[in-house]
């Protein structure tokens, strides 16, 4: 027996500044995180389809670069090397003393 989708309606509200806010529903079912992005898509019949934006989404060079990769990496997994230790610590002198609260709220301007 075939699985019927279920189609998920939940009413939002555009502020006076044509805003609206994610509902956590709709946030958990596209795994959208802090900071992450979306795109809308009109389509001919008048439904709009809104989908979480991936990096091929945004910017073509990226998207192009990273079919680039997976190619090369298909083609010749042998030059495929771990990242040398001296980068890594390079990396962590770099970022030694910033400090960061994973479960702090994010500034309102950044939310």
């Amino acid at each position: 027996m075939a699985k019927t989708a279920e189609i998920l309606e939940i009413p939002a509200t555009v502020t006076e500044r044509g805003q609206t806010t994610v509902p956590a529903a709709i946030r958990k079912m596209l795994a959208l995180g802090k900071r992450d992005q979306v795109v809308f898509r009109g389509l001919a019949n008048g439904t709009v389809v809104i989908a979480k934006k991936s990096a091929a989404d945004g910017d073509p060079v990226i998207g192009t670069f990273l079919a680039f990769l997976a190619r090369d990496m298909a083609n010749q997994p042998s030059r495929i090397r771990p990242v040398p230790k001296s980068l890594l610590a390079r990396g962590k002198s770099l970022v030694k003393g910033v400090k960061i609260d994973l479960d702090a709220a994010l500034p309102e301007d950044e939310a």
